[in-house]
């Protein structure tokens, strides 16, 4: 017996030595980062739906393979509503235009929203009678909490937590999503999956020539498909687990793809309470177990200037949300950064010590530079809105905004992101002694003062060299 205990000890010290050497063992493949060039990158496909349309930036391009990591753009028309859906590993999304509606469902919270309308049902009391039974039938109505969102926000969306959205403004809404695929939360294969309750992919009818109908095959084979996962249910089942007739269970399982992912809604979907009717209408009951999940803070929007971690009035200013600012992301492990950058001033040289990096161009144009470990200058192009490009951790990059200035958004995979500065009064030159500096560069003690104090008080936001202090 203590043979056999000894031995199932050192079994298991073997297993952790060789999970501990190999942190990727449990979290699929090591990242592929060894790129001889870098470059923006463009949609790899797109979904038209009735409500609008989806791009999406695959994981398959190696800049996304490094990085861990997929993308994709929705825009949705006015009252269009995106199909409620999953994703097996978490994602931040990030308002670029318009306003809408955002439901989470979370597993095990109470529905504490009810839709009340009684004022509604007597000013319709001049309708027919029969309808407006009809309508009291069904107008009383709970739910989970509905977000309000508005450009500029930030969306923390936890991996397996069932999300929709709708566009109650008059203007398409445009969303940006990145999901980290290598987050701990997904045990899957690193591909990028999408869970959809309703709705499912348009289909691609018109195919010319064998070839091209083979090629068509094998890439819809390979790639991500989004599809009804009632379908996959015998309708008997359904039906049985919710207690309704075999027709309903049906309708549960119709795979319209003509109608694609995001949907037009036949009127407008007014039974909801909206966020800014919750005071009055809604009632939240809190128990211990609610005030820790059920009611966490999703969204925080960075287009709060006072809330700006850098300023400079000659260079800009950045403001970053991390596991302090909206406590979800301690448990995510991701978090966002906007910039305004104004005409002519940069973004000193640096790297991320914590994380991968997926930067959106929302506008203007700016010259960025891109340094791998081995000195290679990997990426040299002048970005512009609608642009998208990575950056892998420890690579040093710098931006210099154009004559328009420049606004970015960045997803980091890190929920505490930490960037190490190479100019600036916090840089790691500035913290070095002169005569380090001197003997690493071969330059005189002057010129190694000048390098050191060149840039004054100015962090990592710089000012145009023509008025830098």
């Amino acid at each position: 017996m203590a043979a056999k205990i000894v031995l199932t000890l050192v079994l298991s010290l073997l297993v952790y030595a060789v999970s501990g050497a190999n942190p990727n063992a449990c979290t699929g493949s090591a990242q592929q980062c060894r790129l001889q060039r870098l470059r923006t990158v463009e949609p790899t496909r797109r979904l038209d739906s009735e409500g609008g349309r989806t791009e999406l930036w695959e994981e398959s391009e190696e800049e996304f393979q490094c990085a861990g990591v997929a993308a994709f753009r929705h825009t949705m028309q006015p009252n269009s509503l995106s199909l409620p859906n999953f994703h097996p590993a978490p994602m931040l999304v990030y308002i670029e235009q318009g306003e809408g509606l955002l439901g989470l469902t979370y597993p095990g919270c109470a529905e504490t929203y009810e839709s009340q309308t009684s004022q509604e049902l007597s000013r319709r009391r001049s309708s027919q009678m029969a309808q407006l039974q009809g309508e009291r039938s069904i107008r009383s109505d709970q739910h989970q909490r509905i977000h309000r969102i508005r450009r500029g926000d930030i969306l923390a969306i936890p991996a397996g937590v069932v999300h929709w959205s709708y566009n109650d403004g008059n203007e398409e809404l445009v969303v940006f999503a990145v999901v980290d695929l290598n987050n701990h939360d997904n045990q899957l294969d690193r591909r990028f999956k999408a869970f959809f309750l309703a709705g499912g992919e348009p289909r691609q009818e018109h195919m010319e020539g064998d070839r091209e109908r083979m090629r068509q095959r094998r890439s819809r084979q390979q790639r991500v498909g989004f599809q009804n996962l009632f379908s996959g249910f015998s309708e008997e089942l359904l039906a049985e687990a919710y207690n309704i007739p075999v027709n309903i269970a049906r309708r549960l399982q119709e795979d319209d793809s003509q109608r694609g992912i995001i949907v037009r809604c036949q009127e407008e979907m007014r039974r909801m309470i909206r966020p800014d009717e919750d005071r009055e209408e809604g009632q939240r009951w809190l128990n211990g177990l609610e005030e820790a999940g059920c009611t966490t803070r999703i969204r925080y929007n960075l287009d709060t200037q006072r809330e700006s971690d850098f300023v400079s009035r000659q260079g800009g200013r950045v403001n970053i949300v991390n596991r302090h600012k909206l406590p979800i992301l301690r448990f995510m492990d991701m978090s966002a950064e906007k910039g305004h950058l104004f005409p002519n001033a940069m973004y000193t040289p640096h790297w991320s010590m914590t994380d991968n990096r997926v930067v959106y161009v929302l506008r203007g144009e700016a010259r960025v530079q891109i340094v791998d470990d081995n000195g290679n200058n990997v990426f040299d192009e002048r970005v512009k809105r609608g642009d998208v490009f990575v950056i892998p951790q420890f690579f040093a990059v710098t931006s210099k905004a154009g004559n328009e200035g420049f606004e970015y958004v960045t997803i980091k995979t890190s929920g505490q992101p930490m960037k190490s500065p190479l100019a600036g009064y916090t840089s790691v030159i500035r913290a070095m002694p002169i005569d380090v500096l001197a003997n690493a560069y071969q330059m005189s003690l002057r010129d190694a003062q000048n390098l050191k104090h060149s840039r004054g008080h100015q962090s990592f936001l710089l000012s145009s060299s023509r008025s830098a202090s």
